[in-house]
């Protein structure tokens, strides 16, 4: 109940190392820590369940074979609709895990090893996460569709000894390489002394002698006897890399009892998760949230998680909710820009599907614009549903901000009330706490959590710059937030997305709402540029389904117009670019870094563009953007 959230997150501030330990104690130790928290936010250096001892998947696996070997852990849903799905229980996950890690022991890998994978969405890319996790070797998993350089770049940052791949993978029509671009990317990667190869395609690939191996022929030669390598709490479980404003992506480093801890607690408590029940994360595993919520938190927790290997919009805009259908699937989490993208198209592929099963929809990557919402909540959750509007980051490991399903209310755009365990707080310019509602300012977490960044590989002093020296003694998320009277939390864009307009301060959100209401507009993002008179004006790139349509004029003078009535005339786009596509990150993010540099005129240096789904993009932008500015 709502009155049990407040009491918990009242215990949970009061005595924090109480709270978790008590969460802790949930999960098999193969020794019980001496302290639960070290450490604060000033150095930065935190440590959490200090001296515990344990191995994550054993509390993934073993310690639900009792009561739920037969249980399907992992339901497989592959690219083609026509293709049979694969339903997994824990006893042969188990299995099937035991012998992968025992493979990669014959190849070499031992605890502390940092192993790439790089793999398309198949049940072997668990499998393999899982596989390093029980020999204590350290998953570093690359989302396959990043070029050569991308690779390498991560490759060389951890010192890889060994990556795990496909010989190629489906992606909606298409059959795609991937084991040759890992050959590429190899050329420059002296490090690596292995390569484990899946078949998926049977695409023609170059295997090396001595260096590549075929997954299949290995697993011949293994037993499943394969015990769980002894970890401390503070070992690195994975690193992630997120792209940064320079060239250099940042390995974020999660460790393993932490993590642990709060990927199954937030896991339950934010879907509510209950016994038996479907739960679909519709993320790709080279993502953070495909790390916590498709595959450490369902299964810690005892979950079934489906993987889906395809795109939605493939073979048709209805694929999702047939999933949904064919699986009974109870829990659905994805990214507002997919919602967005299917909004575009008929409903009659959302009213083919009955979607009677579903009973939490959820939010994840950006925060979700109002019409959105309401189309997620209506034609999806057939206004039944409650919307799990989750804030999080790949830094923080796990959700922070996020209504709890039936629990805590909904509100449109609002990502709601920090979990138990969580304190945020709202700073103003001078780095002074906010303490008033219906304010808002810059968000930072002012205590520790367990799942928090440790680290950036190789680089602490870039860990402390980048999140704890903004404000002392605080996280610092790089958000602007907004706090209402109910003391609720809407997230409301970076706070280098924060626009200044005449001394009027705008999150990009704000106006993309406005802008998206449009009954033409697909999507917007709006950043801000230098401005003679004003500081900054306001740029907003515009989609109109899938061409750029001839009568902009008109469109132009209808979004002004909507902005005023909304936000009002000093929220105004001084420019207005049609485009076909927006730079996105392959997790759906909008890169609005190089959206503003295109703005200002800067495009010679746009910084770390690996993460990008499509960069040609880019180039389009650019090019749009110097034809506007002439006419203009």
């Amino acid at each position: 109940s709502f009155e049990e959230y407040k009491n918990s997150y009242k215990q949970s501030v009061n005595d924090p190392e109480g709270f978790w330990s008590d969460i802790a104690s949930t999960f098999q130790w193969k020794k019980k820590w001496d302290h639960v928290l070290q450490g604060d936010f000033k150095q930065p250096q935190v440590k959490w369940f200090v001296n515990g001892k344990l191995n994550i998947t054993e509390n993934c696996l073993d310690r639900h074979l009792e009561k739920r070997s037969k249980q399907t852990a992992i339901i497989w849903e592959p690219n083609h609709p026509r293709d049979q799905p694969i339903h997994l229980t824990y006893a042969e996950l188990h299995e099937k895990v035991c012998k992968y890690a025992n493979v990669l022991k014959e190849n070499g890998a031992k605890k502390g090893d940092r192993i790439c994978i790089y793999m398309p969405m198949i049940p072997e890319i668990t499998i393999a996460v899982l596989a390093c996790a029980r020999i204590g070797a350290i998953h570093s998993v690359v989302f396959a569709g990043f070029s050569a350089q991308a690779i390498a770049d991560r490759i060389n940052d951890a010192s890889c000894s060994m990556v795990i791949t496909t010989d190629g993978m489906y992606r909606g029509p298409k059959k795609l390489p991937v084991k040759d671009t890992i050959d590429s990317a190899l050329e420059t990667c002296h490090s690596v002394k292995k390569v484990l190869v899946v078949q998926r395609t049977a695409h023609p690939i170059k295997m090396e002698e001595g260096r590549d191996v075929w997954v299949h022929e290995e697993i011949e030669k293994v037993t499943s006897d394969c015990p769980a390598e002894e970890m401390d709490a503070e070992d690195m479980l994975f690193i992630l890399y997120t792209s940064g404003s320079t060239g250099k992506p940042k390995g974020v480093v999660h460790t393993c009892g932490g993590y642990m801890v709060y990927a199954e607690y937030s896991f339950r408590n934010v879907f509510q998760y209950e016994d038996r029940d479907v739960y679909w994360c519709s993320a790709d595993v080279g993502w953070i949230t495909g790390h916590t919520y498709l595959i450490y938190g369902p299964l810690l927790s005892g979950a079934t998680t489906l993987m889906f290997e395809g795109v939605p919009t493939y073979p048709d805009a209805g694929r999702f909710w047939k999933v949904v259908d064919k699986h009974q699937v109870n829990i659905f989490y994805t990214a507002p820009t997919a919602i967005r993208s299917l909004m575009a198209s008929d409903l009659s592929f959302v009213r083919n599907y009955k979607l009677n099963s579903l009973k939490v929809l959820g939010t994840v990557g950006e925060p979700i614009n109002e019409e959105a919402w309401y189309w997620y909540f209506e034609h999806i959750g057939k206004k039944k549903c409650p919307i799990v509007d989750t804030w999080w980051q790949t830094e923080t490991g796990g959700a922070m901000i996020s209504p709890l399903a039936n629990i805590t209310e909904n509100k449109p755009t609002f990502a709601t009330y920090p979990l138990p365990g969580i304190q945020p707080v709202l700073l103003d310019k001078n780095g002074d706490e906010i303490k008033e509602n219906e304010k808002e300012g810059y968000l930072c977490i002012k205590f520790p959590w367990p799942s928090m960044i440790r680290t950036t590989y190789g680089d602490h002093e870039r860990c402390r710059k980048t999140y704890f020296s903004s404000y002392k003694g605080y996280y610092f998320t790089g958000d602007g937030a907004k706090r209402d009277r109910d003391g609720m939390y809407r997230i409301i864009g970076r706070i280098d997305d924060v626009i200044n307009v005449s001394g009027h301060r705008f999150g990009t959100a704000e106006i993309e709402n406005a802008i998206d209401e449009h009954p033409e507009i697909i999507e917007s993002a709006v950043v801000g540029y230098p401005h003679e008179i004003k500081g900054q004006g306001i740029y907003a790139y515009v989609i109109c389904g899938d061409h750029v349509p001839e009568d902009r004029g008109r469109i132009r003078e209808e979004i002004i117009a909507m902005v005023d009535e909304q936000i009002g005339k000093i929220a105004r786009p001084e420019k207005i670019q049609f485009v076909e596509n927006l730079p996105k990150t392959r997790s759906g993010k909008i890169m609005r870094r190089i959206l503003r540099k295109v703005a200002e005129g800067n495009t010679s240096n746009l910084g770390d563009t690996t993460t990008l789904l499509e960069p040609k993009v880019v180039e389009d932008i650019i090019q749009g953007a110097v034809k506007l500015e002439s006419a203009v």
